[in-house]
Parts: C-alpha cells; sequence; structure tokens
C-alpha cells in the first residue's frame, strides 16, 4: 500500500468536495488512496463521516468552535482533529501528489498558494486563486514543479481542448453559460427576485453562494478572469456564450478554423475525476452522454445589459494590477448583503462597479500584486469600501 496516491481535500463538505470524496470512495478508496488531510467547515458532522471513510489522516475545520464537537465525532478513529486558518495552513504545507483547493472565495487562496509551494498537482476548483493571485500562483507553480489542473468544468473543458495543440495557434477560447435561473425574465423583474429563487439553479447542484453567483453571472465573470490568468489569453480572446443544456463546456477556436469542444453531461465528477487521474484517463462510474436523447444543443449571445458582471469581468482583465482582487472582495460583500436582504439582486452589481470606478479614478490599478500579503491588503481595503458603499450608497 506504499504506493497509493497521497491525497488532500481542503473544502471537502463543500459541493465539490463531496463530489470529490464522492469520486475517491468510487475509485478504490483507502486502498488507493492515502488521504492526508480533509478540510471542511461548519459542517463538521459530514467532515467526520468522510474522514472515516477515507482513513485520513487529519482533519480540519475552519471554525475553532466547533473543534470538540469534530473530535467527538471521530473519537476512537487515530485521526487528528485541528481547527482555524493556521492549521489550516499548516495542513496545505504537507506534501501531497494531489491536492484539491475547493475552499470558496478568497479564503481559498492562501491554501491553494501554500499547497503549491510544495510540490505535486493542485486541482484548482478555487476560481480566486487565479484570480486574485494568478501570476505568484504561475511563478510558484514554476519554482516548486508544481501543476495546476483547473476543475472548474469550463477551465477543464479549455484544459482538455488543449492537450497537445500549441497555444500559439489558438484564436480564440469560448466558455459557455447556462444562463441560470433569470435567462428569460425581464430585465426590470430581475431587482424583485429573492436570495431563494437565485439559488435555484436548472442544471447544476451546487451551494448557495456558487448558484447565486451563477444566477448573477459573477460566477461567469471570475470564469474569464481565471481563463485569462490559466491560459494567458487577452480579453478579447475570450468568449462566452449562452448555453441552456450545460453539454457543451467550452470550446477551443484555431486560427485554421478548426473548433475543439469538450461535452458532457452536467456532472462535476468529470472533471474532478479528469484531474484525479490526469495525465492519464480512468474508468469513472458516471452517466454517459446519449446525444439521442438531446433535443437539442442551443446557444445565445450574451446580453451585457442583464449580466453587467460580465462586462466588468473584461475592465478587469484589462486593467491589471489588483483589479481582480477587487472585483472578487467586493462581489462577495455584495453577495453576503444579499444574502441577507439587505440589498436587492442589481445592487451586487452597482456595488462592485462603483468601487471598481472609484479606485480606477485614483490609479490604483496601476500597482501590481507582487505578494501574498499585498493581495490581502488590497483584499481588506476592497471590503472596506464596500461596505462602506453598502451603508451610504455612495463613496
Amino acid at each position: 500500500m506504499t504506493d497509493r496516491k497521497q491525497i488532500s481535500i481542503f473544502g471537502s463538505t463543500g459541493s465539490i468536495g463531496v463530489n470529490t470524496v464522492d469520486v475517491l470512495l468510487r475509485s478504490g478508496g483507502e486502498k488507493r488512496f492515502n488521504v492526508k488531510v480533509l478540510s471542511g467547515g461548519n459542517n463538521v458532522k459530514l467532515l467526520a463521516q468522510q474522514a472515516i471513510k477515507l482513513r485520513a489522516g487529519l482533519v480540519v475545520t475552519a471554525f475553532p468552535n466547533r473543534l470538540e464537537e469534530l473530535k467527538s465525532y471521530i473519537k476512537g478513529s487515530g485521526i487528528q482533529a485541528l481547527a482555524g486558518e493556521e492549521a489550516l495552513i499548516e495542513a496545505a504545507c504537507i506534501h501531497c501528489d494531489w491536492t484539491m483547493s475547493s475552499i470558496v472565495g478568497a479564503a481559498g487562496i492562501k491554501v491553494g498558494l501554500k499547497s503549491l509551494e510544495h510540490g505535486g498537482l493542485l486541482a484548482l476548483a478555487n476560481k480566486e486563486t487565479m484570480v486574485c493571485a494568478g501570476d505568484l500562483a504561475k511563478k510558484l507553480a514554476k519554482k516548486h514543479q508544481s501543476k495546476i489542473v483547473p476543475v472548474d468544468s469550463e477551465h477543464s473543458a479549455i484544459f482538455q481542448c488543449l492537450r497537445g495543440e500549441n497555444i500559439e495557434e489558438v484564436e480564440s477560447i469560448t466558455l459557455t453559460a447556462s444562463g441560470g435561473p433569470f435567462r428569460n425574465l425581464p430585465i426590470d423583474e430581475l431587482k424583485k427576485v429573492s436570495p431563494d429563487e437565485a439559488a435555484n439553479h436548472p442544471n447544476w447542484s451546487m451551494g448557495k453562494k456558487i448558484s447565486i453567483d451563477s444566477a448573477s453571472m459573477f460566477n461567469k465573470g471570475l470564469e474569464v478572469v481565471e481563463a485569462h490568468h490559466l491560459f494567458s489569453l487577452s480579453g478579447d480572446m475570450i468568449d462566452v456564450l449562452i448555453h441552456p443544456e450545460s453539454i457543451v463546456h467550452a470550446l477551443v477556436n484555431f486560427y485554421d478554423g478548426s473548433t475543439i469542444a469538450q461535452m458532457g453531461i452536467p456532472d462535476m465528477r468529470s472533471a474532478i475525476g479528469f484531474a484525479l487521474n490526469y495525465p492519464d484517463r480512468s474508468f469513472l462510474d458516471i452517466k454517459r452522454m446519449d446525444l439521442l436523447e438531446l433535443s437539442a444543443l442551443t446557444f445565445e449571445k450574451v446580453d451585457f445589459n442583464r449580466w453587467p458582471s460580465l462586462r466588468l469581468a473584461y475592465t478587469v482583465i484589462d486593467l491589471g494590477g489588483s483589479a481582480g482582487v477587487v472585483y472578487n472582495a467586493v462581489k462577495e460583500e455584495a453577495l453576503e448583503a444579499y444574502i441577507n436582504k439587505e440589498i436587492g439582486f442589481l445592487d451586487m452589481y452597482s456595488c462592485v462597479e462603483t468601487v471598481i470606478e472609484y479606485l480606477e479614478c485614483k490609479n490604483h490599478f496601476t500597482n501590481k500584486n507582487k505578494s501574498i500579503d499585498e493581495i490581502f491588503e488590497n483584499d481588506k481595503m476592497a471590503r472596506t469600501l464596500s461596505q462602506k458603499y453598502l451603508k451610504d450608497k455612495s463613496l
């Protein structure tokens, strides 16, 4: 059993993490994988159950006040339990062959960067790592001979389409978006939609925050910026199309007029399994796509008036510097306010746009993020500005 692949999963109780655990269990479980670390948040009962099934060496909850409860669930198992941000960072320093980074939001950035410093493959589901610290992440990967394999379905699709291809021959890439639950809702009615309605995604089963991000297209905006960093493409080389069926996840368009598309049913376990077995492909026990069952594949142009978040994403790429950090931080603050019913759905857009325009007028984005400390200084500043705007409706 000494040749078992060493695994860590950060964010194992979230949507991506739960699917990752499922893939591991379906692919041999503890017989094939030596799970070093599992981390989660408040759902410590699920975290403990996952750890026991996979015989993990260490479990970490992000919340110190849940540590004793976590320990009670794993009592007698021999599994070590820790809590808090410092414990998460220490766990990310444990070398593994394969690490899943799926902590939602900016909280996952430090874990992803620290993992890259210790080698192995980073299966990246945390968009914010590349959006806020893309240049730094790539530098760390190169320095420590780590490998970044994206797990977002769209970026995994691009990654797969580019295998064996020359990136210099790529004319453009196309990310697809389902359009979410409000694709056909009149724009003037968007101001009335509730957080529960926004969290009801038609195709994907995801957590509440990610689902609302998808409904507002902030999720797709993050993906546009992430693609810019992952594949070193300018904004004008990245397109987005609305594709309600979520079957074609992305396309790569080449200079000779050829297009390669990656297709599959909406199931995150496919992208997770690809990253887990990379550079090989192994059998995955998931439903296969049946083209005869598909009545049609439809595509629509993106309406930037309906989804200003996408328009802002291209602005972020053009601005550079800390624009990605600001975009994400303000979005997170606005999302939290929307979930708490302090603001309306459309107010999330105005909050992000106002803060970005305010900082652009001050030439803030000419400064480059060179370290993790600078990234989080900008993150804190952006959150302070967004909180002021949310309270006073002005800056």
